[in-house]
C-alpha cells in the first residue's frame, strides 16, 4: 500500500484538515544527522520496549479516557498489546524487518483481540509489509514507517480524518516526519512529531464522533477527549524517547541529563502534555 503525504483534507464534518506545522519545541540532544543512521533488529527492539513502558505507565489515564466514551479496557488493552509485541521481537532472531514487525503485530493480535487492539496490530502487520525484504532501516525512513501504521488502521477500521479516531492523532505527526532531509537533527524531528501528535489529539475536542459507544454521545461527544488519538500520542512519546536514548548512547554526544534508567522503569519520564478531559 502507497505511503500516506499528508495533504489537507476535508473532515466528516466538512471543516479543512490540514498536517500541522512544525513544533517550534527546542531539542535538548546534540544533533544526530538523519543520513548517519542505519538502524536493525536491537534498535527496533528498544523502540517496542519504550512503547510498551509508555503504554504501561499510562494504563491509568487510558482506562479513564475509555470509560467516558468506551468500556474502559483501553489501558489494560494497550498495556498487555505493546507488552505481546515487545516480548514477541525480544524473542525473535529475525533480521528482517519487515517479518519481525509483522511478527509483532501478530502476537498482538492474538493478545489482545479487542477492537482497539486489533487495529494497532493490523498498524504493525501493514508496516511489516512495508519494509519486508530490509535488514536495516534508516532514520529517515519513519515517516514511510508512521504512514504505513496510518494506512494499516485506517484500513482495518474504515474510519476517515476528522471522525475522532487514532488516525486525528496520528496524522499531524506525519506531516512533520515527511519533512526529514539527510541533514536534519533527528532528535528535534522526533520531538516536533510527538508535538504534532499532542496537537492531533488535543484537536479530538472540537470533533463529533463517529464510530463506537462515542458516537452514541451524539453532540456531547464533540468535547471529548478520543482515547486512540491519545494512543497515537503516546506512540510519538516513545519513539521520541527512542531517538533520544540513541543520541545518549552515541560516543560522540554528551548529554548531562543523560540517566541509567531503563525505559520500562516506571519512573522514567515520559513527555506529559497534561491533555485533560474537558467536561
Amino acid at each position: 500500500m502507497r505511503s500516506t503525504k499528508p495533504t489537507a483534507q476535508q473532515s466528516a464534518t466538512g471543516s479543512t484538515i490540514s498536517p500541522a506545522a512544525p513544533s517550534s519545541i527546542q531539542s535538548t540532544t546534540q544533533p544526530a544527522q538523519i543520513a548517519a543512521r542505519q538502524l536493525g533488529r536491537a534498535d527496533l527492539n528498544r523502540l517496542f520496549q519504550h512503547w510498551a513502558a509508555v503504554m504501561s505507565a499510562e494504563k491509568t489515564k487510558l482506562t479513564d479516557l475509555d470509560s467516558v466514551v468506551g468500556d474502559g479496557d483501553l489501558g489494560l488493552t494497550m498495556s498487555d498489546g505493546f507488552a505481546a509485541a515487545y516480548q514477541a521481537i525480544q524473542a525473535s532472531r529475525e533480521s528482517d524487518i519487515g517479518r519481525l514487525v509483522y511478527t509483532a503485530g501478530k502476537a498482538m493480535s492474538t493478545a489482545v483481540p479487542s477492537t482497539m487492539g486489533t487495529l494497532m496490530a493490523s498498524g504493525l502487520m501493514q508496516v511489516g509489509k512495508a519494509f519486508k525484504g530490509q535488514s536495516t532501516i534508516t532514520a529517515a525512513e519513519f515517516g514511510r514507517f508512521f504512514s504505513a501504521y496510518f494506512e494499516g488502521v485506517k484500513a482495518r477500521g474504515k474510519a476517515e480524518l476528522g471522525e475522532k479516531t487514532f488516525l486525528d492523532g496520528l496524522y499531524p505527526a506525519l506531516s512533520v516526519l515527511h519533512s526529514a532531509s539527510n541533514d536534519m537533527d533527528w532528535a528535534l524531528l522526533a520531538q516536533q512529531a510527538y508535538a504534532g501528535a499532542q496537537q492531533g489529539a488535543l484537536a479530538t475536542q472540537q470533533m463529533l464522533a463517529v464510530h463506537g459507544r462515542a458516537a452514541g454521545h451524539g453532540e456531547k461527544s464533540r468535547h471529548l477527549l478520543d482515547p486512540g488519538a491519545y494512543v497515537a500520542k503516546l506512540l510519538l512519546a516513545g519513539y521520541a524517547k527512542f531517538v533520544d536514548e540513541l543520541n545518549d548512547s552515541d560516543p560522540n554526544y554528551s548529554d548531562p541529563n543523560h540517566s541509567e534508567q531503563s525505559p520500562s522503569d516506571p519512573a522514567r519520564s515520559y513527555p506529559n502534555d497534561s491533555i485533560e478531559q474537558v467536561n
